[in-house]
């Protein structure tokens, strides 16, 4: 026990000063670049190829994290998550003066929009973009403030000590086995007008959704508690839909900048 209260102090402790951080992991992020890839139109596709030099959106779905390393970039730390008080919505809600994950799809969006933008500018917010809207969709991301969306919260994996916020991020996922194109292929199946009305909800409405799927993740999941079979087993689905959904939306977002008609 003694052992384990030092790996989350040390955890704690890293969290809290802003040198951790996760967000559905690289499988994770993979399918959300996998999934929008299928779902770009034919000329949104080419321009995207021709300002990532061929890159897929797979790939370059993890260059957000990549970047954490480099202390040029510590000011997009804020950019991943957006943390509620209890039930209140964004609109409500006290804003980051440096900024959140809503303002940061918006500043992306926003570049990539520009005539002015420079190529290389456009693939730097896009590629950025690619992330955060996966972001969003992981439940503890729209997590409590009280809590820094889970990272404070102590239980363990299968014996081994972890926090939530990293459950949800990558256990849950790294658990399955699968790489990221399998685990593509084996999302849920939406019919066409499933998939279109997924794809119109607006972009605060990604958070909301997120924040009630954390309310009832804190509900379900005691602080220092024993997690493992069961619980991957009550879990998975949501994390195969919230996957799913990203990909469509980034999809729709991608073809609404890059292919308006």
């Amino acid at each position: 026990m003694y052992t384990k209260s030092i790996f989350f102090f040390f955890t704690t402790v890293l969290f809290s000063s802003g040198l951790l951080a996760n967000d559905w992991g690289k499988t994770g992020h993979r399918v959300v670049g996998e999934i929008a890839q299928q779902h770009l139109t034919p000329k949104a596709s080419k321009k995207i190829n021709q300002l990532l030099g061929g890159m897929s959106l797979a790939y370059v779905s993890i260059y957000a994290d990549e970047i954490r390393s480099d202390g040029r970039y510590d000011h997009l730390a804020p950019w991943h998550y957006v943390n509620f008080k209890g039930n209140e919505k964004y609109h409500e809600s006290e804003k980051n003066p440096d900024g959140d994950i809503i303002t940061a799809m918006e500043t992306c969006i926003n570049f990539l929009k520009d005539p002015k933008s420079s190529a290389q500018e456009k693939a730097f917010y896009l590629k950025l973009l690619v992330h955060f809207i996966g972001d969003i969709h992981q439940p503890l991301h729209a997590g409590r403030k009280a809590d820094k969306g889970g990272n404070q919260i102590q239980v363990y994996w299968f014996d081994e000590p972890t926090n939530l916020h990293t459950l949800w991020d990558s256990s849950l996922i790294d658990h399955y086995q699968m790489s990221y194109t399998e685990l593509s292929a084996h999302l849920p199946q939406l019919s066409q007008k499933e998939k279109e009305i997924v794809m119109q909800a607006p972009r605060v409405d990604w958070a909301h959704e997120s924040q009630v799927l954390a309310q009832d993740i804190y509900a379900q999941t005691p602080e220092n508690a024993t997690l493992g079979y069961s619980y991957h087993y009550q879990h998975f689905d949501t994390v195969r839909k919230r996957l799913l959904h990203a990909g469509l939306r980034l999809a729709a977002t991608l073809n609404a900048i890059f292919d308006p008609k």
